[in-house]
């Protein structure tokens, strides 16, 4: 005994089967377009990431620098050598890292 109803089922299950199937070749045939938003994505965050790093260590360089070459340029117009630039030298370490704390401050990981 079948019911009505049955034959009906069998066909819709045979008819999703088939375009699960259908699917499938589809992603199998393209794998570059399965994984492709995913990629995209990784390569976002990866790119911001980067792009962090580099500021926060062009920040703390800079303040480095800056501080060095005017205690070095001190120490040559007041001739008190080592002084100036190990005063500014620490300055500028001080400014780097308060430049790198405000910028960890502002920035908020996703």
């Amino acid at each position: 005994m079948t019911k009505p109803n049955g034959d009906q089922e069998d066909r819709d299950l045979k008819a999703r089967l088939e375009a699960l199937s259908n699917a499938l070749k589809d992603k199998r045939s393209d794998p570059q377009g399965a994984a492709q938003g995913e990629s995209e994505a990784s390569v976002t965050r990866t790119g911001q990431a980067m792009s962090l790093g580099f500021r926060v260590l062009a920040e703390f360089v800079a303040g480095v620098i800056v501080g060095g070459f005017i205690g070095w340029q001190t120490d040559i117009w007041l001739g008190t050598t080592p002084f100036g630039l190990i005063v500014f030298l620490a300055l500028g370490t001080a400014a780097g890292f308060w430049n790198v704390y405000k910028l960890a401050a502002t920035t908020t990981p996703r």
